[in-house]
């Protein structure tokens, strides 16, 4: 008998489970996801599915980690501080693909060099530059991004940087070549400051992991999911980080296949932070051929096709100020439920709510509070972060408590982005807790923030609603309409028949809500969604069976929904992809662009089989590193040729290499 623990950090809940010999879950369990600490989330959950199961530790032959805090940080705008080495490139360049918005403001240098398209060098390295700039900006900084222009054709001056950024800083370095073997600089220079940003968190998730299962006694490999669902070894992550976004929203279709077995179905997980909506086609999650989109960047890595939205169960809740009606919407910002930072601070919270209750008139920042992320490191702060930092303190803090003016109020936003503080305010969570659907933690707080709230004015100048759980009941049903709206905006971009429109817009349109209203009038209106969706997350029984009517469709809800993650983390594959080109600079030479640098080749058939021994080589042992059996290797080849004057001109090759297997298991 072999028993497999999947082990899934999320934004709020850390989830574990057990199966045995892939076929049984034998326990489930959760604990809160600890920031300061992760390993305190990750032994609680651990421990818990242990003891429910009877298991020892010495039993469990595999571990494997998913995790959405990856995913989490670029939707919410957080991580490390990095730099950009961008060679060869220009200024304007800077602007392409989001790299500005994607560094922000975190320091830049555009060096001279980069190769041509065919992988010679287009002008000489300026090193003397590089010194100079890690000099005076690399305090601080806690990895480095580096690309270069046709850096998959010649990676050179990308190693050389790289090797020279080490030597004098000893900081993580990304190199674009790496990540992708694809072209289009900017994109793949993208991709490498998001890695940069993410290697501190991974780090340090996966360190903490190990520590903490070796402390229990689980001596088992340990295994970390890719963005495709694919899983990889710990090494491999810590090097690659930007490879787990979408790592814990893989896992929960790897998850759902498993528990349900459903050939073609819409996966909706709604998280704390986010809800995650991908396809299952044939039994398998499709994959987005242009990389993976998260928090509006469109990366290099291959991920699942998944639609990620900041809609959850903590999504902060904003008053609604345009027109008359008021309401509320919710996201993209996840913020602390007040009734769980409550059950950690009940004195401080209990005492700030009630001084709000019994104000003539609601401030601007009550019912929200603040806190600092203890172990972070506070460098290359304003002074006025600092100050607003400082007067966090170590406690938690009412937020008008802390803040003074408006200007700080962008300070305490920036520390938030930087993952120093954490703001804790109304959720959904807390709305459900009002409801009487959950009774995780402090009820009592929770309808005292909402009474608060619901006395805010809207345009109209009536209160938002009338006590606290009208207002409860109207954050529900505003996360049931825009989980509606994102899993519509999915199924358009996912329909095969072109509607001509943007999806946002189609899921909006008025032809169509009519027809999931039913309408009936002179004219007859009826529309659905045509797929089963298959509800993931602890939450999904409270908030989708409505979401399910809304839609018209069958909404299934599996018995483990709510630790789907982990299942899919312990259930997936090893595999390991690799790519590289062949071109042809001049009739009769074909260039073989290998990592090491371009190689030529007097036909297009030599060179395409060095290239594919080199990758084979490459993939097999990178899959075998990851603890991989029974490998099986899948090559693919895209040639283009072009037709001159009658006769077929090879142009270019792309080949790529997988190799796969099931993680070695040793039975007991």
């Amino acid at each position: 008998m072999a028993l497999l623990l999947g082990v899934d950090t999320g934004g709020t809940y850390t989830d574990a489970v057990l199966i045995r010999d892939e076929t049984e879950v034998i326990a489930s369990a959760k604990a809160l996801t600890t920031r300061k600490d992760l390993a305190i989330g990750v032994g609680g959950a651990v421990r818990a599915v242990l003891e429910q199961s009877g298991a020892s530790p010495t039993e469990v032959s595999l571990a494997a980690l998913s995790t959405t805090l990856a995913t989490n940080a670029l939707v919410e705008g957080q991580g490390g501080r990095v730099a950009l080495i961008y060679i060869g490139f220009s200024e304007q360049d800077l602007d392409r693909h989001g790299l500005n918005e994607a560094l922000k403001g975190d320091p830049a240098l555009i060096l001279s060099g980069g190769h041509t398209h065919a992988g010679s060098e287009a002008k000489p390295l300026d090193t003397e530059a590089l010194i100079a700039f890690l000099e005076t900006e690399s305090a601080g900084v806690s990895g480095f991004a580096v690309a270069g222009v046709f850096a998959t054709r010649n990676p050179a001056h990308e190693l050389e940087v790289a090797k020279i950024i080490q030597e004098r800083t000893g900081a993580p370095v990304t190199c674009s070549h790496q990540l992708s073997a694809k072209l289009n600089g900017p994109k793949r220079a993208l991709t490498a400051v998001l890695n940069a940003r993410l290697i501190g968190m991974i780090d340090q998730l996966i360190n903490r992991a190990a520590d903490t299962l070796a402390h229990i006694g689980i001596e088992a490999p340990m295994m970390v999911v890719r963005g495709d669902g694919a899983l990889m070894s710990a090494q491999q992550a810590r090097s690659r980080p930007i490879e787990t976004i979408l790592s814990g929203p893989a896992a929960s279709i790897v998850g759902a296949r498993w528990m349900t077995g459903a050939e073609n179905a819409l996966v909706s997980d709604i998280g704390g932070t986010t809800t995650d909506v991908a396809l299952i086609e044939r039994g398998l999650p499709k994959i987005d051929p242009e990389g993976a989109l998260v928090g509006g960047f469109r990366t290099m890595v291959e991920a699942v096709a998944m639609r990620t939205t900041g809609l959850g169960g903590d999504s902060q809740v904003h008053l609604n100020t345009d027109g008359l009606d008021g309401g509320v919407t919710l996201g993209p910002r996840r913020v602390l439920p007040v009734s769980l930072i409550a059950a950690e601070a009940s004195d401080v919270v209990h005492a700030a709510l009630e001084a709000q209750l019994r104000a003539p008139v609601v401030g601007e920042y009550d019912g929200r509070f603040v806190r600092a992320v203890e172990g972070q490191p506070a460098v290359g702060l304003s002074e006025r972060e600092a100050t607003v930092l400082a007067r966090v303190g170590t406690g938690v803090r009412a937020m008008g408590d802390v803040l003074r003016t408006r200007m700080e109020h962008g300070a305490l936003n920036r520390l938030v982005d930087r993952g120093l503080v954490q703001i804790a305010g109304i959720t959904p969570s807390d709305a459900s807790h009002v409801l009487n659907r959950v009774s995780a933690w402090d009820r009592d707080a929770a309808e005292k923030a909402l009474t608060i709230f619901a006395r805010r004015r809207i345009g109209s100048g009536d209160t938002v609603a009338e006590d606290a759980k009208a207002l409860a009941q109207m954050i529900v049903d505003q996360l049931t309409e825009q989980t509606a709206l994102t899993l519509l905006e999915s199924v358009f971009c996912e329909e095969q028949a072109s509607f001509g429109g943007n999806p946002k817009d189609l899921a909006r349109h008025i032809l169509l809500q009519r027809g999931l209203a039913g309408h009936r009038g002179v004219l007859a209106l009826d529309a659905r969604v045509n797929v089963d969706v298959i509800g993931l997350g602890a939450s999904a029984p409270s908030y989708y069976p409505a979401v399910g009517d809304r839609l018209r469709c069958r909404m299934i809800l599996p018995e483990h929904a709510g630790v789907a993650n982990a299942i899919g983390a312990v259930v997936g594959r090893i595999s390991q992809r690799r790519s590289g080109t062949v071109t042809s600079p001049s009739e009769g030479k074909f260039r073989v662009h290998f990592d090491t640098g371009p190689r030529d080749f007097t036909a297009s058939a030599e060179a395409l089989e060095a290239l594919e021994k080199y990758l084979r080589a490459d993939a097999v042992a990178a899959a075998e590193a990851a603890g991989a059996s029974d490998i099986h290797v899948h090559v693919s080849r895209d040639i283009r040729t072009a037709e001159v004057e009658a006769r077929s001109i090879f142009v270019e090759a792309l080949l790529t290499v997988q190799a796969s297997g099931r993680p070695r298991v040793a039975h007991q």
